[in-house]
């Protein structure tokens, strides 16, 4: 299964390692590098956020720049707090089981987690002894992922990317196991791994007849959600509403907003909606691994025109608002600690 796994993902590009998207535009960010006379001319991208957001930031931090009608009720717990005063700070925040705990720094979902018990989050926090991120569980209905970015000369900006999330379900029949529906599903047998210990207590067990069963409930590529191109969504009121957005957040022009909504309309309006998380400049236009309405070739074409943008807003804040650029030495110095830590992170899981 293992190895009808590989070939699988090895055949879908949907699938391929980050390399496979990044250094064949490698030449195109050396280019951008000369004309700015700068190697790390990005970090004056988003002067609000540390190092633009290159993944070193924090995340309680960041959403804490967003307007709080428009972001989850979140605490940051450090290694080694006691659990009862943890407790008392989530009772403070009115955030109630089930909840949301993950790194205060990292990417790509990793160690995002579901938390349903008491005792499930005070194992979740023996396990991970490093700066942890508890958010209220928001029981939207939808996920999205929309790329907003706005030159700092400019009153109005663009959106680039809307990517739905779609969610990876599966429904009983009254005869099969949750694994074996598992199996059955072409795309749910290729993160069997993860969802076995996501399920591990109900995987032998048989869902009732058309019983829905949602296997995550995290919107990361690498837990399974599927992401759909939904750039035929965008509208002018929308770019109004994520306009007001990055108006509210004195410095930040350029990123993905992680979200979530019941209704289109509401969202559109601005009237609800909460944000999970603001990427930076390491943000990618999630809406190009919808493999089945995309290709790799315009993957590639569409990283680097977010690039372009992206060199555009930053040249934009150093000259014309000062914004320095950071020494080269230090922003790789920032992301050589950034891979020893995810190593480190990573190590706990096992």
């Amino acid at each position: 299964m293992k190895k009808s796994n590989t070939i699988q993902k090895l055949t879908n590009w949907e699938h391929w390692p980050s390399p496979m998207f990044y250094l064949p535009n490698l030449p195109y960010a050396f280019y951008l590098a000369l004309r700015a006379k700068h190697l790390a001319f990005f970090s004056a991208t988003n002067p609000c956020i540390k190092s633009s957001g290159n993944g070193t930031e924090s995340k309680y931090e960041t959403i804490l720049l967003v307007p709080k009608k428009h972001r989850p009720k979140s605490v940051l717990v450090q290694p080694n707090s006691k659990f009862k005063n943890i407790l008392l700070a989530l009772e403070k925040e009115s955030i109630a089981f089930p909840l949301i705990a993950k790194p205060d720094v990292g990417f790509r979902g990793l160690l995002v987690q579901k938390i349903v018990t008491e005792k499930e989050l005070k194992n979740y926090l023996k396990k991970y002894p490093i700066n942890i991120i508890i958010q209220e569980f928001l029981d939207y209905e939808n996920e999205c992922g929309v790329f907003y970015h706005r030159n700092p000369n400019e009153n109005t900006g663009q959106i680039s990317s809307l990517t739905l999330k779609h969610f990876l379900s599966v429904t009983g029949d009254g005869t099969s196991s949750l694994k074996e529906l598992i199996l059955k599903d072409n795309r749910a047998k290729l993160y069997l791994d993860l969802f076995a210990e996501i399920h591990k207590e109900k995987l032998d067990s048989i869902p009732k007849k058309n019983e829905i069963i949602k296997l995550t409930a995290v919107g990361n590529h690498s837990k399974g959600t599927q992401f759909i191109n939904g750039n035929h969504l965008i509208t002018k009121k929308l770019i109004s509403t994520f306009d007001q957005l990055s108006k509210s957040i004195p410095g930040w022009y350029y990123g993905r907003v992680d979200l979530k909504y019941n209704t289109f309309e509401e969202l559109e309006n601005g009237t609800d909606f909460k944000v999970l998380e603001i990427n930076g400049i390491i943000a990618e236009p999630t809406h190009i691994y919808d493999s089945e309405n995309y290709t790799y070739l315009k993957a590639l074409k569409a990283i680097r025109t977010h690039w372009k943008s992206l060199f555009n807003i930053a040249t934009t804040n150093h000259t014309h608002f000062n914004t320095p650029y950071k020494n080269p030495f230090h922003f790789l110095n920032e992301i050589i600690v950034l891979k020893k830590y995810t190593k480190k992170i990573k190590h706990f899981s096992k």
